[in-house]
């Protein structure tokens, strides 16, 4: 084997050297074995040590002083907010009144209420009195206030009798059942959705009426009268039926103020509604017990 020179070798060792302190200086940055950083090392490769502490003459080696924390101010409490009194409320919904007619009428001036009015503050009249408030730059709560019917009241004139109570239409009179051609009978026809009361074969009166849902149908057939109610309230629904006249179990030819509210988009719940109040109430004196009920398509 040939040997390397002196020189060769020399250099040889040096390389490793300084290979060796190139892979030193790769190691994670620091942190020695324990976990503590490690001393920075000084150009002779020796950790350095702390520098003794100045003399006390020193003025650079003065303790640093922390300020007093600044006590925190307390503001003073806010004076307790007192609401403004509630206005009075003057109409709302499911009342019945005179006074409701008139505000259906009014709002009817400014084209705000389409339907005749019934004296029912229900959904239809609510909302109507809504439009008004906002309109107005009312509170929009669907309430006549104080607010509100003075500010309606100045904007529309005293509606007259015939515009709080028009005239009804008379109702096409529908093909009359051969059972309600005798004696008293109530012939209420499906088709026409109309009751009239027929006396010995005349049509004395008609009205517009109302039937149950598909889930609660009104039965059909020959019926009599069995009892009369002029306040009744349902003991199952808890709804008022006035000028209740009974004639199948709990189904009855009653008064709907529902019905003069919001017409066919609703349904009983198997009695027949009647939505002209002055018109059963006539009806309901005239009616007796153990008068005919004739349903029939």
């Amino acid at each position: 084997m040939r040997r390397r020179p002196p020189a060769a070798l020399a250099m040889a060792a040096a390389t490793a050297a300084l290979s060796a302190a190139v892979l030193t200086a790769c190691g994670p940055t620091g942190n020695a074995a324990d976990g503590k950083p490690s001393a920075p090392a000084t150009a002779t490769g020796t950790p350095s040590t702390s520098a003794p502490a100045a003399p006390s003459g020193d003025p650079t080696a003065a303790a640093t002083t922390t300020p007093a924390a600044t006590p925190a101010t307390t503001k003073p409490a806010a004076p307790p907010t007192t609401r403004p009194p509630a206005e009075p409320v003057v109409m709302a919904s499911g009342t019945t009144s005179a006074q409701v007619r008139e505000l259906q009428a009014r709002l009817g001036q400014l084209h705000l209420f389409s339907r005749t009015p019934t004296g029912y503050y229900g959904t239809v009249t609510v909302h109507a009195v809504t439009d008004f408030q906002e309109r107005h730059g009312l509170r929009e709560s669907g309430t006549v206030t104080s607010t509100t019917w003075t500010r309606l009241r100045s904007l529309t004139r005293p509606p007259t009798h015939r515009e709080m109570y028009p005239p009804v239409a008379p109702k096409p009179v529908a093909k009359l059942d051969p059972r309600c051609m005798t004696g008293h009978a109530m012939c209420i026809s499906k088709t026409t959705r109309t009751l009239s009361w027929v006396v010995d074969g005349k049509v004395q009166a008609t009205m517009d009426v109302r039937f149950g849902s598909q889930y609660t149908p009104t039965r059909e057939g020959l019926f009599h009268v069995t009892f009369k109610s002029r306040d009744h309230v349902s003991t199952l629904y808890h709804t008022a039926m006035p000028y209740a006249m009974f004639f199948s179990g709990g189904e009855a030819v009653h008064y709907s103020a529902d019905f003069a509210a919001r017409g066919y988009a609703g349904a009983s719940h198997g009695c027949v509604n009647v939505r002209d109040r002055a018109a059963i109430a006539r009806l309901f004196d005239e009616v007796k017990v153990g008068d005919k009920v004739v349903v029939y398509w």
